[in-house]
């Protein structure tokens, strides 16, 4: 028997999906909207997808109970509190940096 799509891990995957497209297609229209010199009036924006209303993180809290904060808040589907840990730098200036950072030690004795 297939498995039916409307099943938990199966609906959220179509939800994240639906809401990076949404996330895509709105950083498409204002790169757009730059590149015309901000020229009024604004491209018009697809309405919110019907799939992601009421959607929530769904991240598991300290508790272990599931997080019931808004999951729209980033294209990873997850809250402001759960957006995911940081990739580090990506740019050579960005390491650059961040290797200043390293071994910083006190290391004058008291």
């Amino acid at each position: 028997m297939s498995q039916h799509l409307t099943s938990p891990p199966e609906l959220r995957k179509r939800q994240i999906l639906a809401l990076r497209a949404f996330y895509n297609e709105s950083e498409a229209r204002l790169e757009e909207w730059k590149q015309s010199g901000f020229q009024y009036p604004p491209p018009a924006s697809r309405p919110f997808p019907e799939i992601c209303k009421g959607m929530k993180c769904g991240a598991k809290t300290r508790k272990g109970h599931p997080c019931k904060n808004d999951g729209t808040s980033f294209p990873s589907g997850r809250c402001k509190f759960h957006g995911g840990a940081s990739t580090g730098p990506l740019t050579l200036e960005g390491k650059k940096n961040s290797s200043k950072n390293g071994g910083t030690k006190n290391t004058n004795p008291k």
